[in-house]
């Protein structure tokens, strides 16, 4: 049974860094738990969120289809995975697990990604633009990546002191 969301996790908390585990079982809970993750999403204005950074170590993701434009206008991705990528553009960045750091970041601009839906079938998309990025951010997710590891050295040493200290808040959660 997976638990209820009490919270978004923040750097630091453990479960962030785990590789999550695919969905086998597409039923009413699990269709459920997806719906209160956007929820979540958009009580915290997010335009992405993994399962991951709510506790729950599943290869869940849901997105903003609007970015902020309209409310509960998401859609869910089960076990996605990027097929193919092509060009590169550079866009800021945050996240809801790393609150308040906003930085560049090159990503590939266009990506071809598969997942399940709610019911389980086999889907295909093909992105550009913030929908690409945002898939990939959330991808990086469910692989134990944050965006704050794909910075540059300098970067990553500039912020050292601040994700230190979100670190500890992050760990005693």
């Amino acid at each position: 049974m997976i638990e209820a969301i009490d919270k978004i996790r923040i750097y630091g908390d453990p479960v962030l860094r785990k590789k999550a585990e695919p969905v086998e079982e597409f039923d009413a809970e699990l269709r459920e738990f997806a719906e209160r993750m956007a929820e979540a999403m958009f009580d915290n204005f997010g335009v992405g969120l993994a399962a991951p950074q709510v506790g729950v170590s599943k290869r869940i993701i849901v997105i903003d289809k609007s970015f902020g434009e309209a409310e509960n206008d998401f859609m869910v991705l089960f076990n996605p995975e990027i097929l193919e990528t092509w060009g590169e553009t550079t866009m800021q960045e945050g996240c809801l697990s790393v609150p308040g750091v906003y930085e560049d970041l090159t990503r590939p601009e266009r990506i071809q990604a598969r997942y399940r839906d709610v019911d389980g079938a086999m889907l295909k998309i093909d992105a550009d633009g913030l929908l690409a990025r945002v898939i990939q951010h959330e991808i990086d997710h469910l692989n134990g990546v944050l965006f704050v590891d794909r910075l540059g050295t300098v970067k990553r040493q500039l912020l050292a002191k601040t994700l230190g200290e979100m670190a500890k808040e992050g760990d005693s959660s």
